[in-house]
């Protein structure tokens, strides 16, 4: 692995660590999931700062930029793009939708109707869309960061679960803390919180480090580890559904994306269980039995964790 590309990384979170104050654990999850070429979904209340996060994102990175606020009037066209007739040249030329870009921020996503949602499932899965019978493929990389109004807000609706599936992780950023909500009011009326913002990488950069995360080493054991937690979301009383085999998939990107982090050329258990959260959360259903008792999903994540025994580790991951 290339540690000066491992340390370009560090500043990238740096980078947006000066716009996004006390969230430093959720910013390095992104950039995680950047690295692993994934998709982000973030359940949050408005005004948290979802937009100045993939805003500084994409500075930082040098990244193609585009945002689209879900609504019940957004079109599928809007997103994949649609062909309009030029008199003068006497064609259709097709017009590029929103999709077109490095990174999208989808946001309140879960406001928007099925049909619009589902226009998003194959670009996000093959990077690619079908319109008019012609397949065209987006700009590399590409990234969705999707956010989604709680569950019960005004005008919103279930994602369904394949959508819900292609989101390589999904979080919650909150409320700032005291000290870092107080730096933010004592900052109104000073410069922007973008402005600092410095480009650290380009996306040529970030696709080198998207192919040396597969270089990173697993030894067979935490494989078996990784489809071991995953399988006990399938068999859990409190489960109704367990997460899917993408959910596994996931699981050894990220967990390869954390020991590169990290300065490793090995992952360890713990890279898989830091990442098991996040990869799991947005993909079970609790069962009846789990809400009658009020168990929530983290509880049971957690429970799985502590269940499943790690595996032992010999020198350097081997």
């Amino acid at each position: 692995m290339d540690r000066g590309h491992n340390e370009q990384a560090q500043k990238v979170i740096e980078q947006v660590n000066k716009a996004i104050l006390g969230k430093e654990k959720e910013v390095r999850e992104i950039m995680l999931a950047f690295l692993a070429n994934g998709h982000i979904l973030l359940e949050d209340i408005p005004g948290v700062g979802k937009t100045t996060l993939a805003l500084a994102f994409s500075m930082a990175m040098e990244l193609d930029y585009r945002r689209v606020q879900f609504t019940p009037d957004v079109m599928p066209s809007d997103l994949t793009g649609f062909s309009i007739y030029r008199r003068e040249e006497e064609r259709f030329v097709y017009q590029p939708g929103s999709i077109f870009c490095n990174l999208l921020l989808a946001d309140e996503i879960n406001r928007a109707s099925p049909k619009t949602q589902s226009a998003l499932l194959e670009v996000m899965e093959e990077h690619k869309c079908t319109v008019e019978g012609i397949t065209r493929e987006v700009p590399s990389p590409f990234m969705v960061i999707a956010t989604q109004n709680p569950l019960g807000s005004a005008g919103t609706q279930y994602l369904p679960e394949a959508q819900l599936d292609r989101f390589m992780v999904a979080m919650t950023l909150g409320y700032p803390d005291f000290e870092s909500e107080l730096s933010i009011a004592m900052e109104v009326g000073k410069m922007g919180r973008l402005e600092p913002i410095q480009k650290v990488l380009d996306r040529g950069m970030l696709k080198q480090m998207q192919d040396e995360i597969h270089t990173i080493y697993i030894k067979k054991e935490l494989y078996q580890y990784i489809l071991t937690l995953i399988t006990a979301t399938r068999n859990h009383p409190y489960i109704e559904r367990g997460a899917s085999p993408r959910a596994t998939i996931a699981m050894v990107k990220l967990a390869k994306a954390s020991a590169w982090m990290e300065g490793r050329d090995f992952v360890t258990p713990n890279d898989i269980v830091n990442q098991f959260p996040y990869v799991v959360s947005h993909r079970i259903i609790l069962s009846t039995a789990a809400r009658m008792e009020h168990i929530s999903r983290e509880q049971v994540i957690t429970k799985i964790i502590q269940q499943v025994p790690k595996p032992a580790m010999g020198e350097k991951g081997r």
